[in-house]
């Protein structure tokens, strides 16, 4: 990895933002250093704990009993919960057959988000599924989606179409695929990686990205945020992927989206604390009830 530009300059009226948007995942803000060391966890400590699971589902806590509802969902669809965790909650219990994963052990970043392991899923699964700390899906739907995913062959992978429509496209908005839940196989991330098309934002920085007139189409023609990149694997490399709807996902996204009632908790940038505004402005109770989830409580 080689920097085409000065990260200390963009982050120089607030230095520590960086290492938080590093832990985001963003290539204008992480260091080779400290992307060498995350490869490196990868290739050894992810990898050997993750060896003999065929069917890992990244289940991220920034609340444990959140994220405890999450894992016996995951397991109910015959999935092997993998728990990562923010830094600044509490290390997470799991239930039996879950495995717990410190994955910020060697970086040491002050946030960590699953585009972090998200990115290098190549290099130590198999194949990975993966949604947002503030999701929870009904059964019936949940069952059909851990079927699609089991079912992508080596080389696809599947993520919520956020798309633009035609008519926004042609003004040069043309979305993303959304990583509020989706699965990748070992040979799309390995695909994306080697395009430098995958989850971090900015993938016009990607350093396989390497060419003058890609980064400049990239910067033109896709959004600066996550997934992006996974956007322009399949319009400019051909990737295999499977679009997920949103729509039937809403209800159960407990996000400040389209929630008047929604109360930030946490600064709207790289130091937002989603351990905070979760369980400030939703009730774990009765987001199970509502989904019918409440013997998963």
């Amino acid at each position: 990895m080689t920097d085409t530009f000065n990260r200390d300059d963009w982050y120089k009226h607030d230095p520590d933002q960086r290492r938080y948007a590093a832990g985001n995942g963003s290539w204008l803000a992480i260091t080779p250093e400290e992307f060498e060391a995350i490869t490196a966890q990868a290739k050894t400590a992810w990898r050997s704990a993750l060896e003999g699971i065929a069917y890992p589902w990244l289940c991220w806590s920034v609340a444990s009993d959140w994220c405890l509802v999450q894992q016996r969902l995951v397991r109910s669809v015959g999935w092997t919960p993998i728990v990562g965790y923010d830094p600044r909650a509490d290390v997470p219990p799991i239930i039996d057959g879950a495995i717990l994963m410190n994955f910020n052990k060697e970086i040491g970043f002050p946030k960590l988000t699953p585009m972090v392991p998200m990115e290098l899923t190549y290099l130590f699964a198999p194949r990975l599924a993966f949604w947002h700390s503030d999701l929870l899906v009904r059964e019936p739907l949940l069952r059909k989606i851990a079927e699609l995913f089991k079912a992508l062959s080596d080389g696809e992978m599947a993520a919520v179409d956020d798309r633009q429509r035609w008519h926004q496209r042609i003004r040069g908005n043309r979305g993303r695929y959304w990583e509020l839940l989706g699965c990748t196989t070992r040979g799309a991330s390995q695909s994306n990686f080697a395009h430098g098309c995958g989850w971090w934002r900015r993938s016009y920085l990607h350093p396989n990205c390497q060419t003058e007139e890609e980064r400049n189409l990239r910067r033109r023609r896709y959004t600066w945020d996550h997934g992006a990149g996974i956007l322009a694997w399949q319009e400019l490399h051909n990737g295999k992927l499977r679009p997920l709807r949103a729509k039937p996902l809403q209800e159960g996204h407990c996000t400040k989206i389209s929630n008047k009632r929604y109360i930030k908790q946490s600064p709207n940038n790289a130091k937002k604390d989603l351990t905070k505004d979760l369980v400030f402005n939703y009730d774990l109770n009765e987001v199970c009830i509502k989904l019918g989830l409440a013997k998963f409580l």
